[in-house]
């Protein structure tokens, strides 16, 4: 019987290509160099005998038996994750509040029902609550100034635990389609041009990367707004088109459309980030556990009114 020794760093350069689909992208995010990525991967690759991910001039993508393994590295760094974050809450036992950070896309039923699960932990914690665009949020969970942080899906903390804790459609905002509020397909709409704001709270992001996921060239309105709400603001007046989260719409529209891709409902999704190797981390685990359980976040039914500030 061969003994396989896998190295443990290795597993986690594998878990960061897969899910940034490239050896240079979970390089930086990693905080290694490419060489030193690639060369861990190559080495897990070899202890295992099999090839995890097949490489061309369009990117990284998992073989056919590391699209079988790949999410069994998942499930071992998670249950390593979790002995860590229980072997450091029995060795330094705390009693101080958590601390989250909050995208402002982030609304306030997750926020509340962040709240009503730190309360019902085994053992119960206050929260303190801090809203800020990625950037800073990020640095500051790497800093650790805050234990964990509420985000659009789109940041690449390969290095962190992530989970995905509410969804909700996404609906795209067209004045040139006046009175139609049916559903359409994302390559209908493509030809408008949309406003963005600064990549701070990600909904640029989003909307970059679903665009460059169809292969679809995104045309942009020449001025830029502050926030989504902005975006929000300005579609109202007619300045551009713009793809709001269903939730986010404060103001009539005279078109405000479900969107989809290749037919099915366009949503943007939001995550908690959190690292388990600090002596919060089994309370940590246990809070994301009991959002998670709690299902999605509620968002309002296709063709509901919006709602009002």
């Amino acid at each position: 019987m061969r003994i396989v020794i896998v190295n443990i760093e290795a597993l986690r350069y594998a878990q960061a290509v897969s899910r940034t689909k490239s050896f240079s992208a979970a390089a930086r995010a990693y905080g290694v160099t490419q060489p030193a990525l690639s060369n861990g991967v190559a080495r897990l690759e070899e202890e295992l005998g099999i090839k995890l991910f097949d490489r061309s001039p369009r990117g990284v993508k998992p073989s056919a038996h590391g699209a079988r393994i790949l999410p069994l590295i998942d499930d071992v760094l998670d249950d390593l994750d979790t002995l860590l974050a229980e072997t450091q809450r029995l060795a330094r036992p705390v009693t101080e509040a958590i601390r989250m950070g909050v995208s402002p896309l982030i609304g306030a039923d997750l926020v509340a029902r962040t709240f009503q699960a730190a309360r019902g932990l085994t053992r119960p914690r206050d929260l303190v609550l801090r809203e800020g665009d990625l950037e800073p949020l990020t640095s500051d969970l790497q800093a650790g100034r805050l234990d964990i942080v509420l985000v659009p899906a789109v940041a690449g903390m390969p290095t962190f635990r992530h989970r995905v804790i509410a969804r909700e459609p996404v609906v795209v905002i067209d004045p040139a389609a006046s009175g139609d509020d049916s559903p359409v397909e994302l390559k209908a709409v493509a030809d408008a041009a949309y406003i963005l704001g600064p990549s701070t709270c990600g909904l640029t992001t989003f909307t970059t990367e679903l665009f460059q996921s169809d292969d679809l060239a995104l045309r942009t309105y020449p001025g830029e707004a502050a926030s989504f709400r902005a975006v929000d603001e300005w579609a109202a007046i007619g300045l551009g088109a713009a793809l709001l989260p269903r939730s986010k719409i404060t103001h009539e529209h005279t078109s405000c459309r479900p969107l989809l891709q290749a037919g099915k409902p366009v949503e943007i999704a939001y995550e908690a980030v959190w690292d388990c190797d600090t002596p919060l981390g089994a309370d940590l685990e246990e809070l994301v556990t009991a959002l998670t359980a709690a299902g999605e976040a509620p968002a309002p039914q296709v063709g509901s009114a919006p709602a009002t500030q």
